[in-house]
């Protein structure tokens, strides 16, 4: 079962840490990052804690 973190909204439901019908993280910390070299639109940043949801 998964906790919500209530200090990290997440919309990205394809993510393994994703709680379901509510829009959190079940992680207790997240590590963000960024693909470009000199990032300037949110575009730019990613959440490196991403795991993609493997469905059976």
């Amino acid at each position: 079962m998964k906790h919500p973190n209530k200090s990290i909204q997440c919309s990205v439901e394809q993510c393994a840490y994703h709680c379901g019908d509510c829009n959190y993280c079940s992680l207790d910390t997240v590590q963000i990052g960024t693909h470009e070299s000199n990032p300037s639109q949110e575009q730019c940043t990613d959440c490196l804690s991403f795991d993609a949801r493997t469905r059976y």
